[in-house]
């Protein structure tokens, strides 16, 4: 499997998206997930075009920054537990999965300047996902003022691996009418300009529904 070719055509699936929904193609901002694969599968990502990467495990993430380094843009996209925090600042450029204060207190603490941070929230209602409920987010985003190195920049979500068009566009609908609301309210540490929504399965759609960061793994660089 060639990552340029894959890239090649996502990125034509895009620009599809786009055009349905009368969106712009540099709107959209592609994270090459990489936590399956090999630090050099990750590298031919880079060399193919892609500039920002995504992983989920602590680990996987240090291996390939210790290599990569700022060749690429880093996104932690998965769950970070408080006590591994320190290990990642100073080293991505962006946190997307906030859900919790004890997470954007050590965030504030170890960081010597603002981190851009996504909070995630748990749309879908499964339980099996982590991320705040709709209805929690705006008090939750409020509770951050006291946090002078957290911006909140987004929202984020995981959407259920399902083939049911309908729910997933409901899914990401509500992710973007919440970033309305949250707009809305004019707090300077929150902009929450960005929707992190999509991934292999179903990132036209959320394109279609406003994401402006899609999540792509194995339709980019394989498993």
């Amino acid at each position: 499997m060639d990552v340029a070719e894959n890239l090649n055509r996502i990125r034509q699936n895009i620009e599809h998206a786009c055009k349905s929904s009368n969106r712009n193609l540099d709107e959209i901002t592609i994270i090459g997930v990489t936590k399956y694969v090999t630090i050099e599968r990750a590298k031919e990502a880079i060399e193919a075009g892609i500039t920002n990467l995504g992983e989920n495990r602590l680990e996987g993430f240090l291996e390939k920054h210790e290599y990569i380094q700022d060749s690429a843009s880093w996104h932690f996209i998965g769950t970070l537990q408080s006590r591994k925090v320190k290990e990642v600042i100073g080293k991505v450029d962006a946190i997307h999965s906030l859900d919790r204060k004890s997470l954007a207190r050590e965030i504030n603490k170890r960081s010597a300047k603002p981190v851009d941070c996504f909070v995630q929230v748990n749309v879908s209602g499964e339980e099996t996902k982590h991320g705040l409920q709709p209805e929690e987010t705006l008090s939750f985003i409020r509770e951050l003022e006291v946090y002078d190195n957290v911006r909140i920049v987004g929202l984020m979500t995981m959407a259920p691996h399902i083939e049911d068009e309908e729910r997933l566009r409901n899914i990401f609908r509500q992710l973007a009418s919440l970033r309305e609301d949250i707009q809305g309210e004019h707090i300077a540490y929150a902009p929450c300009e960005y929707l992190s929504m999509g991934m292999s399965n179903d990132y036209q759609l959320a394109v279609e529904e406003g994401a402006t960061h899609i999540r792509i793994g194995s339709d980019l660089v394989g498993s």
